[in-house]
């Protein structure tokens, strides 16, 4: 697959994976998913998936990356999601997730050789804005339901964070495929003041 530039951004997006098909139209961003795939390295052992397709690219030592994220959800795990990767074994992703409850959901995975899956926050609807950020080793997660106010949902760090790539990706685990849709992309090349208030 081709790489693409988004204005904004600070590099080319570079694929990892082969979305069904992508599409990128006046700064937005489409990724269609194709089946049964995913991101995860199950604790509990015996399941590795690294098949979902990513758009991703070099960001600044340290930066924020924030979209408002469409997801046209029909599966259980069907997802939008904004990424960081580093290897196989070190990366995160922060999800607005079809959980099994039939509900969407901020869902955050973070991967230091296991998966470390948390489901928080069902909303009763198809669209939030995702944030990711980096201040020195240490990385947020936040999402919004305005783009102005933002609510932590983790605060980590992955324990090999060299040659680290941020963008953006579609998920469909246990369906027929997935489209996310990325919009309102912001990025800058330095962190956000408070990571608990989210400011």
């Amino acid at each position: 697959m081709s790489s693409l530039s988004l204005p904004g951004l600070p590099g080319a997006l570079t694929w990892i994976n082969t979305a069904s098909s992508w599409k990128e139209e006046n700064g937005a961003l489409q990724i269609v998913a194709p089946a049964q795939t995913d991101l995860f390295v199950d604790p509990a052992g015996g399941m590795v998936k690294d098949d979902s397709p990513r758009a991703i690219f070099v960001p600044d030592p340290q930066f924020t990356l924030s979209a408002h994220v469409t997801v046209d959800f029909a599966a259980t795990y069907d997802a939008g999601v904004l990424v960081l990767c580093a290897d196989g074994l070190h990366w995160a992703k922060l999800c607005f997730e079809y959980s099994p409850q039939g509900e969407p959901t901020i869902v955050s995975v973070v991967t230091n050789g296991v998966s470390d899956d948390c489901n928080s926050v069902p909303l009763a609807r198809s669209d939030i804005y995702l944030r990711v950020t980096r201040l020195g080793e240490a990385f947020a997660f936040h999402y919004s339901e305005d783009g102005t106010y933002w609510r932590m949902v983790r605060y980590f760090a992955l324990h090999q964070a060299t040659n680290l790539r941020v963008g953006f990706s579609s998920q469909s685990p246990t369906g027929e495929g997935c489209r996310a849709a990325f919009d309102s992309i912001q990025y800058r090349p330095e962190p956000v003041k408070n990571v608990r208030t989210g400011e």
